[in-house]
């Protein structure tokens, strides 16, 4: 009769299910804490390449070619680079220290106020594509000489704020980058392999960012586009 096999812990297996399930999808059957830890110096030296990248725009300022609608009221074209900074956020994730999520702001400013009127019945909805598009705005309602309300005026700070995020998914080793007002007043999300992020993926960046290029929209597939603020 044959030796029977010894017990295998219902813990023991669970282990081995468990840590075959999260290196499934990595290269080589390289341990996840080795993948995690080189996705967070990517994105350390992203962090560092970015915050050198904008504190040269802050001294440059230039014009950025991009032409910013909500169709059909108003249009601001070739707004000045106004200032931005970039920030980093760390937390603990599977019992390591790593990025959590990078953040870009940055302005682009006209030198004067944008102005238009509408009838008085879309005044709430305008207010809500404005404040959609992150634009600061106000109105005054016009009156007829009868004092029946008759259109509102409004006018419109020539301020865009853009965004750029930067989201790692450690488990799955991508990276989620989010654009908001970049090159349009809309919303992109991009998903990129962490080893796509690299120098010339960074340099499209700033050159979308600019107006100069439109290379980097094509550099990962589309994760999800916004909503246009025109439509």
């Amino acid at each position: 009769m044959p030796e029977s096999q010894p017990a295998v812990s219902l813990l023991e297996s669970l282990r081995a299910r468990s840590a075959a399930l999260r290196n499934a999808d990595l290269p080589s059957g390289r341990p996840a804490a080795e993948v995690m830890r080189d996705i967070d110096r990517r994105l350390l030296s992203t962090f560092r390449w970015l915050d050198e990248a904008l504190g040269h725009l802050d001294a440059i300022r230039p014009h950025v070619r991009h032409r910013f609608e909500v169709d059909p009221v108003l249009t601001l074209v070739a707004p000045r680079y106004d200032g931005g900074f970039v920030s980093c956020r760390r937390r603990a994730i599977a019992g390591l220290d790593l990025i959590e999520r990078i953040e870009l702001f940055y302005r682009m400013a006209g030198d004067t106020p944008l102005r238009f009127e509408i009838r008085h019945a879309g005044v709430a909805a305008m207010s809500e594509r404005l404040r959609a598009v992150q634009l600061e705005f106000d109105y005054r309602i016009q009156h007829d000489e009868r004092r029946a309300l008759r259109h509102a005026r409004f006018t419109v700070a020539p301020v865009v704020t853009a965004s750029v995020l930067f989201c790692p998914d450690y488990h799955r080793s991508v990276v989620a980058v989010s654009l908001r007002n970049v090159d349009r007043l809309e919303s992109v999300a991009l998903e990129f392999l962490p080893e796509a992020i690299d120098e010339p993926a960074l340099e499209d960046l700033v050159r979308l960012m600019l107006g100069e290029s439109n290379v980097f929209l094509k550099r990962a597939p589309l994760a999800r586009v916004g909503v246009r603020a025109g439509g």
